[in-house]
């Protein structure tokens, strides 16, 4: 099933929460809506779901508006955050609630039912517990079983929000694959809240990254990640190093250093922050012709395949942190208190208009 949210704003009192916000999710992709805390996500969903009514805007399911329609007619599964599970029912009965109530038609057999709501419970860690009632579970407990309950009925749409946040890192991560691979197998058309950017990244098929109610950038994880539209994405996505300097005919002056900027070749002069991940960079020991950002080796952190360098850009309180093949590290026999090069072998420029940290204080 498709969904469509057309021009949909949203205000708490004075506080705009969505602000004139379209977007499609075409049926059977598993969309990821991600951004920090306040940036709107969840009452989107929530707006999608039924839960909230925008104050503009409208709501298509399969090209039928369905701004007005009740929650319940609307047929989606969803996990909340908090979401209630029934006091009075065991785990078991939580999870096989939405099979039993099925119009007779089209209710499995108690054996049936009983086979799938054992699997979902093995597949949440949680078999063992299938005779205890929710005041008896951890609220990470609890969370897996409102997420077990939603994919038993297998919704045409799934909608869920921060649905691995009270999980472990081994049970979130083991469900994160088991997601994508029950998407996978029944296409359903899933939208999911998350600030990790990690779990977008990792899960979704396309990743749209919203702030303060607006969407800053969607496409797929690949593009958002490696082509970011502006500092905020760029800031968000993972660790990012920022230089700050002028651009000038094609270039971005960083201290002592001469960078490449070439699309900013008719900029003059201009206030300019140059963004790089720890991985983009490299570091040398300086020697004579060679340019590069200098900056003194603080700390060097080797786990596995991989080396963490923090170092401080001379002259400034500027931390940049390098991430280097642990072999490339222990050739070069880096010492803490050495003198650097730090060369970024990527490096977007972004020009600044004002002195404040914003996205909309740039020139995209």
């Amino acid at each position: 099933m498709s969904i469509e949210v057309r021009h949909i704003t949203k205000r708490f009192g004075n506080f705009v929460a969505l602000n004139d916000v379209s977007l499609d999710f075409p049926t059977g992709e598993l969309v990821a809506l991600l951004g920090p805390s306040g940036c709107g996500k969840t009452t989107l969903l929530r707006i999608i779901a039924g839960m909230e009514v925008p104050d503009d805007g409208e709501v298509f399911f399969h090209g039928e508006d369905a701004t007005e329609r009740d929650v319940r007619e609307r047929k989606v599964g969803f996990v909340f955050q908090h979401y209630a599970l029934f006091r009075h029912m065991t785990v078991f009965e939580n999870i096989a609630f939405g099979l039993r109530v099925k119009p007779r038609s089209q209710r499995p057999s108690n054996e049936v039912i009983r086979e799938k709501v054992m699997s979902l419970l093995q597949l949440v860690q949680m078999d063992f517990l299938a005779d205890r009632y929710p005041s008896q579970l951890s609220g990470g407990q609890r969370q897996r079983v409102a997420l077990a309950r939603a994919l038993a009925v297998e919704p045409k749409v799934l909608l869920l929000d921060e649905p691995f946040g009270a999980l472990d890192a081994k049970v979130r991560k083991e469900l994160r694959r088991w997601l994508r691979r029950l998407h996978d197998e029944i296409h359903v058309t899933s939208i999911f809240v998350t600030h990790d950017q990690e779990e977008a990244l990792e899960v979704a098929d396309r990743v749209v990254l919203m702030n303060r109610g607006q969407v800053e950038q969607q496409g797929t994880p690949e593009e958002v990640y490696e082509a970011p539209a502006n500092p905020f994405v760029y800031s968000f996505l993972g660790h990012v190093n920022l230089f700050h300097g002028r651009a000038h005919g094609g270039q971005i002056h960083v201290g002592e250093a001469t960078l490449a900027a070439p699309e900013h070749a008719d900029a003059s002069n201009a206030p300019a922050v140059g963004y790089a991940r720890p991985h983009e960079l490299e570091v040398e020991r300086p020697t004579p012709g060679q340019t590069g950002i200098a900056a003194t080796l603080e700390r060097a952190l080797v786990v596995g395949p991989y080396a963490r360098l923090e170092l401080k850009q001379q002259g400034t309180d500027n931390l940049i942190e390098v991430e280097l093949p642990s072999e490339r590290y222990r050739s070069l026999g880096l010492q803490n208190g050495e003198s650097l090069l730090v060369r970024p072998r990527k490096l977007r420029v972004f020009l600044r208009e004002a002195s404040a940290d914003k996205s909309s204080d740039y020139i995209i």
